[in-house]
């Protein structure tokens, strides 16, 4: 998704977030969700951090995901135990 897709900052129904593009058209949209810490939400609207499915093999409690705020979108690692968003994609 990262590198083989349009990535644009947007509103859907009131939510910010990011519109993922395919060069086929597909799109999915990725909402700001925010993080979670503890009981805690924090940052609803201005960033996001997704699971991959990838495990970080250089600290096993960390895996792969992509964080991302309103100017970009990195790849980054995070431990597993996070309140971290998942969106499942079907194939």
């Amino acid at each position: 998704l990262r590198r083989n897709c349009t990535w644009t900052w947007t509103t859907q129904n009131g939510v910010k977030g990011w519109s993922v593009t395919a060069l086929n058209g597909n799109s999915i949209f990725l909402p700001a969700a925010g993080r979670r810490d503890t009981i805690y939400l924090y940052d609803v609207d201005s960033i996001g951090r997704y699971w991959s499915s990838s495990l970080y093999t250089d600290t096993p409690g960390k895996a792969w995901g992509v964080y991302f705020n309103s100017s970009s979108a990195i790849r980054s690692s995070c431990f597993r135990a996070s309140g971290i968003s998942v969106r499942p994609v079907a194939e």
